[in-house]
């Protein structure tokens, strides 16, 4: 399971301390290798925030990649099997010691929704998080004929 944040909104405005994530909206995913992914929007990227999204998601026997970020300390002790991570600090995007050690799967996802959302040039804060789930959907599903899965799901689940 990959895990990481990110924060979607405006371009770094020049001068803001930290992320240059003031008026940035922070979100949560996890990806399942050759599988699917999950976002979340979060209220912030804390520990507590993190562990908790982690928790809730994501089985105990799970073998856990992320990136260095202070935010993901602890899962080994919450009893998760094993936690390894890429050091984006020292200009590292797969492990040279661990094959396999990556998060290019979720980094993935986030280009992709953030060219897609990109198109929009702003979204209100309102329909935000139905743009992002739109993007999961589409992502999740990228090998399939979208109008047959519609198709579906509103057979599976009608209106009325």
């Amino acid at each position: 399971m990959e895990v990481d944040e990110s924060y979607f909104g405006p371009r770094r405005v020049k001068g803001k301390a930290g992320r240059g994530a003031s008026k940035k909206t922070p979100v949560f995913g996890v990806f399942k290798r050759h599988g699917k992914v999950y976002t979340e929007v979060v209220p912030d990227c804390s520990k507590a925030t993190l562990l908790q999204a982690i928790r809730g998601k994501v089985s105990l026997d799970s073998i856990i990649h992320s990136d260095g970020w202070g935010g993901y300390d602890g899962l080994v002790d919450m009893g998760y099997k094993k936690h390894l991570r890429v050091d984006h600090a020292r200009n590292e995007f797969s492990s040279r010691r661990v094959r396999g050690n990556h998060i290019n799967g979720i980094e993935g996802f986030w280009g992709y929704a953030k060219t897609r959302l990109a198109r929009f040039r702003g979204i209100h804060p309102d329909t935000f998080l139905f743009h992002l789930k739109e993007c999961e959907f589409r992502f999740n599903h990228r090998r399939h004929d979208l109008y047959k899965v519609l198709l579906l799901l509103c057979r599976e689940h009608p209106l009325s």
